[in-house]
């Protein structure tokens, strides 16, 4: 079965090999740190820990939160064991999903304002994403974060996640200069592309 577990199932094993989690605390907890980087997790959590318990990687108890049933999943040690065989095992080459960049690569079916507008917007969005970010990395500072243990490995994700934001606003600033002399998406002017590689 370990064959068949996807990275969004190693990423569940990993969150429940820090502590027990019901459903609903595996959503947040994804949403505060997977998001950043694996946001695929998120949207399988409802359905993912049910399949590690049918594999035996995890399990599930029945607990009452008030008068609320729910439902609590553990790994197991064989979970454990998969999850370290998983990590032994060289990554699969980073892969970008990035939709503004999709508009980009298709503005020529559009105007010059939408391009400029999407590129704006993708500058925004970075630099609401490195204030979001910053804010983390004051998270990190206090005392009484969650898993403290863990603050070496949490800074090492989100210098990356800094660096990858910076990149991102940076990229759009400089592509919203480069198209103001661009007469429209199908007419850059005197613009070549080799503009795009110089210094």
């Amino acid at each position: 079965m370990n064959d068949s577990l996807t990275t969004t199932s190693n990423a569940v094993l990993g969150l429940l090999s820090l502590r027990s989690w019901s459903t609903y605390e595996l959503a947040k907890q994804a949403q505060r740190s997977l998001e950043w980087f694996w946001p695929r997790a998120e949207r399988k959590l409802y359905d993912e820990p049910k399949r590690l318990v049918a594999a035996g990687l995890a399990t599930s108890d029945k607990e009452m939160t008030g008068a609320r049933p729910r439902t609590v999943y553990a790994i197991t040690r064989r979970g454990r064991h998969a999850l370290r065989r998983w990590l032994g095992e060289p990554p699969a080459p980073p892969t970008l999903e990035f939709d503004g960049m999709v508009r980009v690569f298709f503005a020529d079916g559009g105007t010059l304002e939408q391009l400029r507008a999407t590129l704006g917007a993708i500058a925004e969005a970075s630099d609401i994403r490195l204030a979001e970010l910053e804010g983390k990395i004051t998270e990190l500072e206090r005392v009484d974060v969650p898993f403290p243990e863990r603050h070496h490995l949490n800074a090492l994700a989100l210098r990356f996640h800094l660096d990858h934001e910076r990149v991102f606003g940076e990229w759009a600033r400089w592509a919203l200069v480069q198209v103001e002399e661009w007469r429209s998406t199908t007419d850059p002017g005197r613009w070549q592309p080799r503009q795009a590689f110089e210094p």
